[in-house]
């Protein structure tokens, strides 16, 4: 089994995600679709010998002792952001097209209050969404802003690396986990003690690493990250829940003063078979950090509503932006807006 010829063929394509299951067909996803490939079914050894020759005999036997691995590989000239696993007891491989070169703002049709983002000097800025909605590409961009416009030391915690950084004016260490770091907390712990001014974290996934990330927040440096949640309300609250109940309160007082903003961003199917991002922006200014300090989620959506001279939008806002623009369609639009009643409730 020649495994580049998939990887190959996803280049050939422009497919965002690549498929390989033993026992199932291959598939691409391209422009949001999954699309099953012209091949047959994948055969369980010919994958597990395919995927051998990918990584070294150390990773192998880490591979298989925790059953799930992350690691960055190229083909072609490109590069991808590869995840192996099991399914069924069988191997199986998800592979993330990264492109080859950072979008500019204009490209990914990033606004100007996001762009005003990357002057902050200090604290937390959080980009949120699920799988697949260009959180990556988002951060990679407004880093490579800094980059251009700002001379600082720029760190990057990365599970894998996924965009390659050319200096500018800036300096910039990526550290990747595995072969750098062992853990993203334990990097941002090192990487206060390296004289960074921008720290960008891949992940908020655990309890250590979001504590970590909220120190390095408040003591007076640059924080960008990433978390798997919907809306602006969402992440603040996903992030509360994560902590013992003890010590909510204390954290809802951290995220109050040290968290500068929220993009929440969705990809939607555009018009020209491409796909637009609609991002919801909520900034945090004292009418946010009141009703995070005294927990009232559920309050956050109608300040950013009213909020709109101060950078902040609404998802259904910007949905209707794009509409106005002419990007998507108005089933588009109404499919992917949000029912307001329902989500106030949920808080």
């Amino acid at each position: 089994m020649d495994i580049s010829s998939y990887f190959k063929q996803a280049i050939e394509q422009k497919a965002s995600d690549l498929h390989l299951a033993a026992g199932s067909i291959p598939a691409l996803r391209l422009e949001g679709e999954l699309v099953k490939m012209n091949h047959g079914i994948v055969a369980d050894k010919d994958l597990e010998e395919a995927v051998r020759t990918l990584v070294d005999e150390k990773t192998w036997e880490r591979f298989n002792r925790k059953r799930e691995l992350d690691f960055s590989q190229e083909f072609f000239g490109a590069r991808f952001r590869v995840n192996l696993h099991y399914q069924e007891g069988k191997i199986a491989l998800s592979a993330r097209l990264i492109p080859s070169k950072i979008p500019s703002p204009e490209e990914i049709g990033l606004s100007e209050n996001i762009y005003n983002l990357t002057h902050l000097q200090d604290g937390l800025i959080i980009v949120t969404g699920p799988s697949g909605s260009g959180k990556s590409t988002t951060l990679a961009v407004m880093l490579d802003i800094i980059n251009k416009e700002r001379r600082s030391h720029i760190i990057t915690i990365e599970d894998p690396i996924e965009y390659m950084f050319e200096e500018k004016q800036s300096i910039i260490e990526q550290r990747e986990l595995g072969s750098d770091t062992m853990t993203f907390a334990s990097a941002l712990k090192y990487a206060l003690r390296q004289d960074p001014n921008v720290i960008m974290v891949g992940e908020m996934r655990d309890l250590e690493t979001i504590s970590a990330v909220l120190t390095a927040a408040e003591t007076g440096h640059l924080v960008l990250s990433t978390l798997h949640t919907a809306t602006a309300a969402e992440t603040i609250a996903r992030i509360v829940d994560v902590f013992p109940s003890h010590q909510q309160q204390q954290i809802l007082n951290q995220l109050s003063s040290t968290l500068r903003a929220v993009v929440a961003q969705h990809l939607l199917p555009g018009v020209k078979g491409d796909r637009v991002a609609a991002r919801e922006v909520m900034i945090n200014n004292s009418a946010i950090g009141n009703l995070i300090r005294r927990n009232q989620m559920g309050q956050i959506y109608t300040v950013i509503q009213t909020s709109q001279k101060e950078g902040m939008i609404t998802m259904n806002k910007a949905i209707d932006r794009l509409l106005q623009s002419g990007l998507i369609s108005e089933e588009t639009a109404r499919t992917r807006k949000r029912d307001l009643e329902t989500q106030a409730a949920y808080y």
